[in-house]
């Protein structure tokens, strides 16, 4: 149950986030939300405040911001089409009935000629006396049809009527937002459990191991490898590492005293490559530095961020095969091998991995944010857009092989973990 909780509470605060950043955006440039949608499929609650629907969907495999516009939510009257129409008190049509099912005793009844509701926002027909009357609507009319209402969307309001720039950056936030999450993410993790310093001292001194036979004590400092100064761990490990079988002359300081050592590095028989070892463990010492965690928070975003790049230039270059991806059966399961470690483990792990749905998003794949991105690019350059129903179809090809995607890589984690 810790790990179903740990595994919602993580996946649900990057998805969040996510969707949030494009929720922002899309609000600063003026565009409509219809929805602000966390997790997938049925809806289990459903709040609506102002013009946006707030919901809470059963599957916590996702969420959506679905934006006026995007989904040919656009609503037409066709000539001929009955209808009725309540007015505010400025003779503006407030809601427009398709399909009445209640009584308003205020209603004008239309038979539509013609309208125009998304530039102009007006509609002509005749009413109940066969006059033909023209009636403005309301920037934030409301229609109605089944019982279901939907508020009007201008066409000013709509996604497809903004530059490119703001279109780009709505779309472009929700990555950006994982990798602000990540970054509040490690330097709350700086805050809390301090800031490693990576000083070169010895956690601990395994037994018959080299540096055990020399002398060396839990808690020394080294400082010294053969006269060159030693300021960080990997400076030690370098040092050892590159001198398998060599002896080399310590200088640590214990207590303040400083003491010499000579210990001769031995082959690990743990690693491929003949690399030395001296038989020391290591736990980076901390300090707590406030101003210091967002220096910290920031380089370990960065660190993640090359290193995930670095592994997926590897998937690209055949150094990795599909078994090495996980879908949500394998985060799931690495979630509960994680939280084995704690709480601080399970917060970077939370780091780590809304940086990679940043980055798995921005991919220049047709139904990502990075293939959306590149259609807006390619835009700005041709000066013009490229057909939405073109555009349609390749993202409509791209979800379809994103889902045979994640079918196999479920299968293969389902396979890895249960048989």
């Amino acid at each position: 149950m810790e790990t179903v909780i740990s595994f919602i509470i993580i996946f649900g605060a990057l998805v969040f986030f996510h969707e949030f950043g494009h929720f922002l955006f899309a609000k600063r440039s003026g565009i409509l939300v219809r929805e602000f949608a966390i997790g997938m499929g049925p809806k289990i609650l459903g709040i609506t405040k102002g013009e946006t629907l707030y919901t809470l969907r059963l599957l916590p495999i996702g969420g959506y911001v679905r934006m006026a516009g995007e989904d040919m939510d656009t609503i037409h009257l066709q000539a001929g089409h009955r209808i009725g129409v309540l007015l505010n008190k400025e003779g503006q049509a407030k809601k427009i009935i398709m399909n009445q099912k209640h009584v308003y005793p205020e209603i004008l009844f239309l038979e539509v000629e013609e309208a125009d509701l998304e530039k102009e926002l007006w509609i002509k027909g005749y009413d109940e006396e066969e006059k033909l009357i023209r009636i403005e609507v309301a920037r934030d009319a409301v229609v109605e049809e089944n019982g279901r209402e939907t508020i009007l969307a201008p066409y000013d309001r709509q996604f497809d009527s903004k530059s490119v720039g703001k279109r780009f950056m709505t779309i472009f936030a929700g990555p950006l937002f994982n990798f602000i999450l990540a970054f509040l993410i490690f330097t709350a993790l700086g805050m809390m459990q301090g800031i490693p310093t990576f000083e070169p001292v010895i956690t601990e001194v395994t037994e018959d191991s080299p540096a055990a036979e020399a002398g060396m004590q839990n808690g020394d400092l080294v400082t010294e490898i053969e006269g060159n100064p030693i300021g960080t761990w990997d400076e030690l490990v370098e040092s050892v590492q590159n001198n398998a079988g060599n002896a080399l002359e310590f200088e640590v300081e214990r207590n303040g005293e400083p003491l010499n050592f000579t210990i001769t590095p031995e082959v690990s028989e743990q690693s491929p490559e003949e690399i030395g070892v001296i038989g020391v463990l290591y736990q980076s010492p901390v300090e707590k530095d406030f101003f210091g965690s967002f220096v910290y928070g920031a380089e370990q975003t960065v660190f993640w961020f090359k290193e995930i790049f670095r592994l997926l230039g590897m998937l690209v270059t055949g150094q990795f095969t599909i078994d090495a991806l996980s879908g949500p059966v394998g985060i799931y399961k690495t979630t509960e091998e994680v939280a084995k470690y704690g709480f601080f483990t399970l917060m970077s792990w939370a780091g780590m991995l809304s940086i990679n749905l940043g980055i798995m998003n921005l991919l220049p794949l047709p139904a990502l944010d990075g293939g959306r991105l590149m259609f807006f690019i390619l835009e700005a350059v041709r000066g013009k857009p490229v057909d939405r129903q073109k555009e349609g179809m390749v993202h409509f090809v791209g979800i379809m092989l994103l889902m045979l995607l994640m079918i196999v890589v479920t299968w293969n984690d389902i396979q890895k973990y249960f048989f």
